[in-house]
């Protein structure tokens, strides 16, 4: 549905929500918006917390950890690129990042974690360019690189 049309109909347009619980809003001058109910807001939020506290209850014993790491090439392929600490820091970051999506409401930490992840997979896929990256730089040691 258009922007206009929200402003046009907006008694139609909320009884569409209430049908399809999720609307899309196309914006020409902005990003696009989803309007939705309280109710289906409240039932995504629920769905995050009992994925939250399922995955930080896995991660709290060995089987359940061993689970989760058997389980990650499965929902994301790419981890067969990466070492088996790297996939152990990738799943502690994901459990984490999927707490804040609860505790913190902040989905950004979540999707910024499987996006650098996937990408130092996809270095470390291609041999030229893992190499290129990870040789020592030409030159004098230039100090301490202080994490940000």
């Amino acid at each position: 549905m258009s922007f206009s049309d929200l402003s046009k109909n907006s008694k139609r347009v909320a009884d569409t929500v209430e049908q399809v619980r999720r609307l899309h809003v196309t914006r020409r001058d902005g990003e696009d918006l989803y309007l939705t109910t309280e109710r289906h807001d409240r039932e995504r939020e629920e769905t995050a917390d009992v994925t939250a506290r399922l995955f930080a209850a896995l991660m709290g014993s060995d089987e359940g950890a061993r689970a989760i790491f058997l389980a990650l090439p499965s929902v994301f392929p790419w981890t067969r690129h990466l070492s088996a600490r790297e996939v152990r820091e990738f799943a502690v970051d994901l459990v984490d990042a999927t707490r804040d999506v609860v505790e913190l409401d902040i989905h950004a930490n979540l999707h910024r974690v499987i996006v650098e992840w996937r990408a130092t997979a996809r270095i470390l896929a291609d041999p030229t360019l893992a190499e290129a990256l990870t040789r020592p730089l030409p030159g004098e040691n230039h100090g301490e690189v202080i994490a940000p």
